[in-house]
């Protein structure tokens, strides 16, 4: 270090002799020092990008994004001179490292894991545009089942990461087909009891446990599967499809609420819009399907 300052040196006073000047944070004695915060802030910067590879595709993304809404709203309130808001903010923020241990534990866990394998240091993304959903391949798959009454559960992961789901079930990391699919769900086989979760056009893993939902408002002819579709959509954004193994009815789970008895027409309708890219009117998906068939009988 101390023959890096002394060459430093020598180089500014050789230039000084030749008549050439430097910045004044470029003098000798600063150089070495912003050299380091460079260095420190890269280093800072890299690793805040790679725990953020480590929580994308989990729930931990959402909470993240209201911790940082809780640090605005009490950067406005020291702004504003709100004082008593700025103050609970602070408490909850002051307080809030245990809670987000607790919150953020399978995602901790999971970092130190890689960390211990070396894996956090060479872990990329591996999510694709949504327009990548093979539509046609699952409608073919659900109306075969459904005429059959074959029981199905088939969950597609959208922004919100369905990791902690698919950790689950059983990796199978296939190309989605019709043929795959039906095959998978078929009654007494290994993999027909679960849920089978899809990452845009590759078939991630099957006979997955899904949360069920505690709603009170589900009819009560509704068996687990509709519950688990349910459960699920009500913790993420991702689009789930059951078909009733007792009646062979669709039906499409999304945002907490849950699409009854679809033909595979209106199926089709609902998965196009749910991940239809740039979507620039967000209308009811079974009210624009029904426009379009009116207006090609008209």
């Amino acid at each position: 270090m101390t023959n890096f300052h002394s060459m430093t040196v020598g180089m500014v006073e050789a230039l000084g002799v030749i008549g050439l000047s430097l910045p004044s944070f470029l003098v000798a004695g600063n150089l070495l020092q912003y050299l380091s915060a460079v260095v420190d802030i890269a280093l800072v910067w890299f690793l805040i990008y790679k725990l953020l590879t480590v929580i994308k595709g989990t729930k931990a993304v959402q909470l993240v994004k209201g911790i940082v809404v809780l640090f605005l709203v009490q950067g406005l309130s020291y702004f504003f001179g709100l004082h008593t808001l700025y103050r609970i903010i602070y408490e909850i923020l002051n307080w809030g490292v245990l809670a987000v241990i607790i919150i953020f534990h399978p995602e901790l866990r999971r970092a130190l894991e890689q960390l211990g394998r070396g894996g956090i240091f060479s872990r990329t993304g591996s999510y694709k545009g949504e327009h990548e959903v093979q539509e046609e391949a699952i409608v073919k798959a659900i109306d075969y089942m459904a005429k059959r009454r074959i029981g199905a559960l088939i969950s597609i992961e959208r922004q919100t990461g369905l990791e902690e789901y698919i950790e689950t079930g059983i990796p199978m990391y296939a190309k989605t087909s019709s043929e795959l699919l039906i095959n998978i769900f078929i009654p007494n086989t290994p993999l027909h009891d679960g849920a089978l979760i899809m990452r845009k056009d590759e078939i991630i893993a099957a006979a997955c446990y899904l949360p069920l939902s505690e709603s009170q408002y589900i009819s009560k002819e509704l068996g687990t599967r509709h519950r688990a579709a349910l459960g699920i959509s009500e913790v993420t954004d991702s689009v789930t499809i059951v078909v009733s193994e007792e009646t062979g009815s669709i039906a499409l789970a999304r945002n907490g609420r849950l699409h009854h008895n679809l033909s595979p027409e209106q199926l089709s309708v609902l998965l196009k819009e749910a991940f239809q890219k740039n979507e620039k009117e967000p209308s009811s998906s079974l009210a624009s399907f029904w426009t379009r068939k009116v207006k090609r009988n008209e």
